[in-house]
C-alpha cells in the first residue's frame, strides 16, 4: 500500500483557536486527529501527526514537520483538522489549487451520512498572488494532496452538540473518504451503517452480494438502522452463541414491556433483531442491550463519561432518566 497520511491538528499551545459552547478548538482538533491516527494505524497505513500534545507550532515549523515525515509526494494526503466559528452551521472542506475536488466531495458525503449538515467544498486564492493558495497549509505543502476540514461551527449550539457527541464518527468518516478516494478496500470485519446506506451499496463496497451480506448478519429482511454494525467479512456467527444478552419472550410480553425492562427503546429492539413488526411469539429469542454501572467520581461530567464509554450525553440522560446535567460524587449511572 503506497498511501501515506499526515494529520495536522489545528492550533495548539498558546494558540487556542476559536472557543464556544464548551469547546476549545485546539483540544477538539487534537481529539479528532488522534482518533483518525488510530484508524489509519489499525489499517496498516503509514500515518504521522504534526502534533500529538498541546504544543505551540509556528506555520513554518508545522509545514517543516509535514515535509520531514515524507520525502516523496507520491500518494501522500495531508489532512488539517479545524473547527469553524462565525455564526454559520455545518461542515466544509478547502482543497489546494493543485488538486481536484474529489477528495473534498468524499469527505463531505461521509460527514453527511453521519448526520452533519454540509456547507460546501472550495478553493481560496491568495490576496496578493491569486496563483497561490490563501492558506499556508495548502500553499506550502506542495506537491502533496492537501485539505483543510472544518467539521462545524463551535459557536452554533447544534454543531457544538454534534461535535461533542460525534467527533469520533467524524474522524472515521474522513478515513473512509480517503480510502474510497484512493480505491482502497479495507480488510475489516464490521461496518457501521450510515445515513443513506442500503444493503446494495454496502455489499458493493465490500465486494459482496446482498444475499451474502444478509446471511453473514442473520438478516431476514432489508431493514437497516443508522449506527448498526454489520459483519462484512469472515464467517457467519451463531447469534445465540456469540451474544450472551438474549431474552426469551414469555406470555404477556410486548416490545414495549421488554424495552422498558432493559432500559432501551422499541425502535432499538427492532433494529437489533432485524424485525419490522411489533408481533412477538412465545419462546422467540431477542437480542437486548446490556449495561454496566459506573460510579461518578470527582471531576466527572456527562460529556467526559459519554466519551469514556463511546456513547452520547443524550443517551446517558435517557438511559438514566436524568432531568439535568448535574451529577454528584458516588452517583451510579447505567452505561453501555
Amino acid at each position: 500500500m503506497s498511501l501515506k497520511v499526515i494529520i495536522d491538528s489545528g492550533h495548539g499551545g498558546t494558540d487556542g483557536g476559536a472557543s464556544g459552547n464548551g469547546i476549545i478548538e485546539k483540544n477538539m482538533t487534537l481529539d479528532i486527529s488522534k482518533e483518525m491516527y488510530n484508524e489509519f494505524k489499525k489499517l496498516g497505513i503509514p500515518v504521522y501527526m504534526t502534533r500529538d500534545t498541546d504544543e505551540s507550532l509556528s506555520p513554518t515549523e508545522r509545514v517543516n514537520r509535514v515535509k520531514r515525515f515524507i520525502s516523496s509526494g507520491d500518494d501522500v494526503v495531508v489532512i488539517s483538522n479545524h473547527i469553524n466559528a462565525g455564526g454559520g452551521e455545518g461542515a466544509e472542506v478547502i482543497y489546494a489549487l493543485r488538486n481536484n475536488e474529489k477528495l473534498s466531495q468524499n469527505i463531505l458525503n461521509e460527514l453527511a451520512g453521519s448526520g452533519q449538515k454540509i456547507r460546501k467544498y472550495y478553493q481560496k486564492r491568495g490576496t496578493s498572488n491569486p496563483n497561490l493558495d490563501y492558506y499556508f497549509m495548502l500553499r506550502d505543502t506542495t506537491p502533496y494532496e492537501a485539505v483543510i476540514v472544518e467539521y462545524g461551527f463551535l459557536d452554533n449550539t447544534k454543531d457544538a452538540s454534534k461535535l461533542k457527541n460525534n467527533y469520533k464518527t467524524y474522524a472515521k468518516d474522513v478515513v473512509d473518504a480517503v480510502l474510497d478516494y484512493k480505491g482502497i478496500v479495507p480488510e475489516i470485519e464490521y461496518y457501521t451503517v450510515k445515513k443513506g446506506d442500503t444493503l446494495y451499496s454496502i455489499a458493493k463496497k465490500f465486494n459482496l452480494t446482498v444475499d451474502k451480506l444478509k446471511d453473514l448478519n442473520n438478516m431476514t429482511n432489508n431493514f437497516l438502522s443508522v449506527g448498526r454494525k454489520l459483519k462484512v467479512s469472515g464467517e457467519k456467527e451463531d447469534i445465540s452463541e456469540s451474544i450472551s444478552n438474549i431474552y426469551v419472550v414469555t406470555p404477556g410480553d410486548t416490545l414495549y414491556s421488554i424495552a422498558k425492562k432493559h432500559n432501551t427503546t422499541v425502535d432499538n429492539l427492532k433494529a437489533l433483531n432485524n424485525i419490522s413488526s411489533n408481533m412477538l411469539s412465545i419462546g422467540q429469542k431477542l437480542v437486548v442491550p446490556s449495561y454496566n454501572t459506573y460510579v461518578v467520581t470527582p471531576g466527572d461530567t456527562l460529556y467526559s463519561i459519554a466519551k469514556k464509554f463511546n456513547t452520547t450525553v443524550d443517551n446517558l440522560i435517557s438511559l438514566n432518566n436524568l432531568t439535568s446535567n448535574l451529577l454528584f460524587v458516588n452517583q451510579e449511572l447505567l452505561v453501555p
